[in-house]
């Protein structure tokens, strides 16, 4: 990579840097390149050849922003985790999403962006799935995971409590005992209200 390509690829972090935090307090339809070029120390001009537009802009920080998570799950599956600390993980990023994009701002660019529906469900069934599929046969085999319960039903249990993660996120930085209520929200999703937790 020479000087000038160099250049332009620092100079496009930096506009990609400025978007996500953008995002994080305000809905895609009320940010302006215009803003984007001044935080940025840009001009309009450079952002538009660099991505086309300011959709084309949005799409791909919030494209990269998930092929990088993914890349970070796959790191971290790497140190073959327990089942605990993997549902400890899902949670603890569920909780870095909302706070890197407001919950407006995903609905708005799932609902209004049908390349970025496309481009997230290709993310999920492409790498996401198979990666948490194979952990949860690994745990199955290593008696982490009841084998009377199929994969399928497994992963729609972990769906069911991420769909309620928001809130229950929400909940726990109300309760002004985050990390209680982190720790009752794990014991939940383990053993349930009435179940015992095994003796080691």
């Amino acid at each position: 990579m020479n000087g000038f390509e160099k250049r332009a690829e620092q100079l496009k972090a930096r506009i990609r840097t400025v978007v996500l935090e953008m995002l994080q307090t305000c809905e895609p339809k009320n940010i302006r390149i215009a803003d984007i070029a001044a935080e940025a120390g840009v001009s309009q001009v450079t952002i538009y050849n660099y991505f086309g537009s300011k959709e084309e802009l949005i799409r791909d920080v919030f494209k990269q922003y998930y092929w990088g998570k993914v890349e970070e799950f796959e790191r971290f599956i790497e140190g073959q985790p327990s089942f605990k600390q993997f549902v400890e993980y899902i949670i603890l990023e569920d909780k870095e999403a909302f706070r890197k994009f407001t919950p407006a701002a995903i609905q708005e660019m799932m609902r209004s962006d049908e390349e970025i529906s496309r481009d997230i469900d290709e993310i999920y069934r492409t790498k996401g799935l198979p990666l948490v599929t194979k952990l949860i046969e690994g745990y199955k085999q290593k008696g982490e995971i009841s084998d009377k319960v199929s994969t399928t039903a497994i992963l729609a249990y972990i769906n069911m409590f991420n769909a309620q993660s928001r809130m229950l996120l929400e909940q726990a930085e109300h309760s002004g005992q985050g990390d209680v209520f982190f720790e009752e929200f794990i014991h939940l999703f383990f053993y349930g209200i009435c179940g015992i937790e095994p003796s080691l």
